[in-house]
């Protein structure tokens, strides 16, 4: 025993070190000096051991994000059965079964079956989908490991570690630089940063210093644009920034999709009032009727069946596959059915800016010449597609001289690559360096032929502490040197202009402009060096330069952003932009967005650290752009404006957008660019980035949510004229029941079934995108679907019950109850085939829609007629409902009485209107 303690002692020792201090959400290694974090993590700058790094591994597992259980199949089946509505089915079906009703138990259970399938089916399929997005971190590393580089997966790498990084790779873990050259990170998908951040291994912080600002450190995920650097691994998998957030992911509840809200609510009332006119007519039997106790016991259990609208389920879920299937061919995956429609129900949409309502990639916008001609250049993204405007006209590059050499100069003092491969545009390096390459092709410029033309002899590379780089020509027979670089950098080397006279005091005040409008700005210039240069030769640092102008690049908006913003705010959704891009940039964007234009309608994270939970909930309601915002800032913000009364939809598609999403009431994650995190902890994915396609997302979904109602009412409409049916018998103390408790469910399971199935596949009926979002507290049986339903209810059940008390009067002999039983449920029928077209639309007259435009719905009640039609002349039907052939002088009487319905509930919407009118 004592032999083991010493043991392990032994390996705490010198094997590795405390494992908790690596799995803090926020480490403090950038405050640390290097030595002490070398110290801490037992290691130095030749790396660990094979031996060592292994034992590592074993005792702090891979280095992998932490990721939630595999859906298993079973458990996408089980969750379909996660519904009050379903629960109360079940409830009837067991006491069904319990009094020995097979028939009806079977009849509910089909239902159940039937409606897991479905929604199933779509959801394993969403899921599969999204495994096969996953890609984050299965990567490859440099590490150096008993003195020795060797490339391994990135799984194996431990705390202690020392890698290499360089242009082009992804961070693997967290690393505290040791050495850096001229080192760039995009940390976009973790911090929001749109632009490339230099890196500085001897700066040091305090604590509280956010990860955005850690200079010193490279964080995992994040992709080396610039240079190349040696550091320390200081934190893997779940301990790292990205696995923090990650965690947090997994360990959060997320917010109810808006249906489930409003369906919850929907069954609870519907559970109360059928149950309650259930009893109260089975006491109007057993008090009135003169019916036994357990003769109207059973028949309320059947009423009470037969009133729940059992195919709800299976059309609900029929409703949001179909809008799934229509959002996928609109470019949005669908993880949960019960998501489909909030994007319809949301009231507002809280986004990203970096990779969603923008392009991610770096682009030339404006170019401004020494005498201050200024130039415009149209196209988004690294693609060059556009062209360069001076009042909106095309330049010839070949007719401009002095921009000519500019554009010159961003393609020799370039170190990316762009070029067309199998019909498409590729690219590799710097993101300035791609704008500039992509600006060169848009003027029929590329750097293949002016490398070709003037070799290269020589460079000076990009670095912090220069903030220029600069390339050595061979021009004939002279060496020319092309510089690009900070506006004061460069405009310091110059004394003359390619164009107009050297004003360097007026060109800085120029640059400050740009910069203040949202530009990154950078300067060109051009000289030529008095002596002869080669590549073994130590470059001369550039003087008496000729400056040739500025280039303004932006991280420009996707095309159609602005649209889609505008389009939200005309469908009555607000759109707010949050990220981590800085407060210039940020209103630069939000102001082509329409989203802000003043300077105190943009605040900054650090401006929120002092606000109290009520001061940011007011900030909401009022503030459309947030910048400099930290992920926990932004998932402060969500869930402020749910406090604030919103549905929210959260878009994103970086790691630091995950507790957001995942918060939200339905996140919206980037299937393209975006993170594995993300898109797990999103409902929805847009396969095409592009935040013009949550556009059609929302119409998708308020058309699914339409045609929810639109079912529910019919279902509701026809099971309260069952209702009313019988309550009227009862009260007016009629001997026999109108209809019996098969019939019931013949009615609500077969005919309605067939019916309320193909209502939900009824297409958009227009202007769904013209009125504001319903009201999150609104409920679905709302005062016009209440309205509809007790004048539908009344209509349908009292004319079926003087029907069936006229049929009656005239035969009460036993053959003549079966014969009026036999009328009524084919009035019952009628009924349902003409008030389905009244479904059609909550506003809209029937007769101005034709059916022809929606040619299920209309097989559908074609199908529900024949199949009772069937019913009629079966003997196996004759004998289960009680059904028999009938006269035509009955038909036509029957339906007549079934067409009252129809002017009945045009004239209610005419009414209603009328009333929305005055109101407004």
């Amino acid at each position: 025993m004592a032999s083991r303690v010493l043991r392990v002692a032994s390996f705490m020792t010198h094997g590795i070190f405390a494992v908790n201090q690596f799995k803090q959400p926020e480490g403090n290694w950038h405050s640390l000096p290097l030595r002490e974090v070398t110290d801490r993590l037992r290691t130095c700058e030749q790396g660990l051991s094979e031996e060592e790094s292994a034992r590592r591994l074993n005792a702090v597992g891979a280095n992998r994000l932490p990721q939630g259980h595999s859906v298993k199949l079973w458990v996408v089946i089980l969750r379909q059965f996660q519904s009050p509505l379903i629960y109360i089915l079940g409830l009837a079906a067991v006491v069904s079964v319990s009094l020995g009703d097979w028939e009806d138990a079977g009849f509910i259970a089909g239902v159940l079956v039937l409606n897991a399938m479905i929604g199933a089916y779509q959801e394993w399929k969403a899921e599969q989908s999204s495994e096969a997005l996953k890609k984050l971190l299965q990567i490859r590393a440099s590490v150096q490991r008993d003195g020795e580089v060797q490339e391994i997966n990135a799984e194996a790498i431990v705390p202690g570690d020392v890698v290499w990084l360089e242009s082009g790779n992804r961070v693997p873990a967290d690393v505290r630089l040791v050495r850096a050259l001229g080192l760039e990170l995009d940390e976009s998908l973790l911090t929001g940063e749109s632009l490339p951040v230099i890196k500085d291994p001897s700066w040091r912080g305090d604590e509280s210093t956010p990860v955005a600002d850690r200079i010193n450190m490279a964080h995992a995920g994040s992709i080396v644009t610039r240079g190349r650097a040696k550091g320390i691994v200081v934190a893997t998998g779940v301990g790292t920034s990205v696995g923090q957030l990650a965690q947090d992911v997994l360990g959060e509840v997320g917010g109810k999709p808006p249906l489930l809200l409003r369906m919850e609510r929907f069954t609870r009332l519907i559970a109360v009032v059928v149950l309650s006119a259930s009893v109260l007519i089975g006491i109007l039997g057993v008090a009135i009727g003169g019916y036994s106790i357990a003769e109207m016991f059973m028949f309320t259990v059947a009423l009470a069946v037969a009133a729940i609208p059992e195919g709800l389920p299976v059309a609900m879920t029929i409703a949001l596959a179909i809008a799934t299937t229509r959002m996928a061919r609109r470019g949005l995956i669908v993880r949960r059915l019960t998501a489909v429609e909030g994007l319809g129900s949301c009231t507002l949409i809280a986004t990203d800016k970096t990779g969603t309502l923008t392009c991610n990639e770096l682009t030339v916008r404006e170019v401004r010449l020494p005498n201050g001609d200024v130039y415009h250049v149209s196209g988004e993204g690294f693609v060059p597609i556009g062209e360069v405007l001076r009042d909106e006209t095309a330049i010839d590059v070949r007719e401009n001289r002095p921009l000519e050499w500019l554009v010159q100069a961003g393609l020799l003092c370039n170190e990316a690559d762009l070029h067309p491969r199998h019909g498409e545009w590729v690219w590799r390096g710097d993101a300035v360096d791609i704008a500039l390459l992509t600006f060169g092709q848009k003027l029929g410029r590329n750097c293949e032929s002016a490398s070709d033309r003037y070799p290269q002899v020589n460079r000076i590379p990009f670095e912090p502490e220069y903030q220029f780089a600069a390339s050595f020509n061979q021009v004939d027979s002279e060496v020319a040197v092309f510089v690009k670089g900070a506006a004061e950098r460069v405009l310091a080397m110059c004394t003359q202009s390619s164009y107009g006279a050297f004003d360097q005091a007026k060109l800085e005040t120029v640059a400050i402009r740009m910069a203040e409008r949202g530009f990154r700005v950078l300067a060109l210039a051009d000289g030529r060096l008095e002596s002869s240069l080669t590549s073994a030769d130590v470059p001369p640092a550039p003087e008496q330069l000729r400056f040739l102008g500025f280039v303004g690049m932006i991280d420009p908006l996707r095309a159609g952003a602005a649209e889609a913003v505008r389009s939200c705010h005309e469908a009555g959704v607000l759109v707010s932009m949050i990220t981590g891009d800085h407060r210039v940039t940020a209103m630069a964007i939000a102001r082509d967005l329409g989203l802000a234009e003043r300077e105190d309608q943009v605040i900054t994270g650090p401006e929120l650290l002092q606000r109290t939970p009520e001061e940011l909930q007011d900030i909401v309601r009022r503030i459309r752009v947030f910048a400099r915002v930290a992920p926990r800032q932004k998932l402060l913000i969500v869930e402020a404006a749910q406090r604030a009364g919103n549905f929210v939809a959260v878009t994103g598609d970086g790691v630091n957008d995950a507790p957001a999403l995942q918060a939200a009431n339905i996140g919206v994650a980037m299937g393209k660019s975006g993170t594995d995190v993300a898109r797990e902890a999103a409902a929805l994915v847009i396969s095409d980035d592009n935040f013009a396609t949550i556009v059609g997302g929302i119409e998708e979904g308020r058309v699914a949510y339409d045609n929810i109602r639109k079912v529910i009412y019919f279902l509701l409409s026809t099971g309260a004229a069952e209702l009313v049916l019988m309550a009227l018998a009862l009260s007016t103390g009629t001997p026999y029941l109108p209809l019996l408790p098969v019939q019931l469910l013949w009615l609500n399971l077969v005919t309605s079934g067939i019916q309320d199935v193909a209502l939900a596949f009824e297409p958009n009926e227009g202007g769904v995108l013209e009125r504001p979002p319903r009201s999150p507290n609104e409920p679905i049986f709302n005062q016009l679907m209440i309205e509809r339903t007790v004048i539908a209810a009344i209509v349908m059940g009292g004319f079926g019950f003087a029907a069936f008390w006229w049929l009656l009067s005239d035969d009460p002999s036993e053959a003549g109850v079966s014969a009026a039983r036999n009328a009524l449920l084919l009035l019952m029928v009628l009924f349902e085939n003409i008030h389905i077209g009244n479904c059609r639309s909550e506003t809209k007259p029937a007769l101005v829609m034709s059916p022809f435009r929606s040619p299920i719905l209309l097989a559908g009640a074609v199908a529900a007629f024949l199949v009772h039609l069937a019913a009629m002349h079966l003997p196996m039907t004759q004998s289960l409902l009680g059904t028999a052939p009938i006269g035509w002088k009955s038909w036509g009487a029957l339906f007549l009485l079934a067409l009252t319905v129809f002017p009945a509930m045009e004239l209610h919407k005419w009414s209603w209107s009328w009333r929305e009118r005055l109101r407004s």
